[in-house]
């Protein structure tokens, strides 16, 4: 695959990603803590992101979606959280 098409690919998958989160670039870029210009490069596909980053946050998107389908989302925040202080 041509550097430009690997890109593109990449980009989408990071746009598809977003989308489905239903969030602006900046309420993402807030969200997973990066800065919005590195967002803005990585969607236009002007810029790589790790890959290593690309696989964390679909599967950060994935697991989030499957505990706010089974209704454990807050449970499991509350205890990640209070087990952090």
């Amino acid at each position: 695959m041509e550097k430009r098409e690997e890109l593109q690919e990449q980009a989408d998958k990071l746009k598809g990603i977003r989308a489905s989160l239903g969030l602006t670039r900046k309420a993402f870029s807030e969200y997973i803590g990066i800065p919005l210009r590195n967002l803005e490069e990585w969607e236009a596909g002007r810029r790589k992101m790790p890959e290593y980053l690309l696989r964390m946050l679909i599967c950060h998107v994935k697991i989030n979606q499957y505990l706010e389908k089974n209704g454990m989302k807050e449970e499991i925040e509350k205890k990640v959280f209070d087990e952090q202080e």
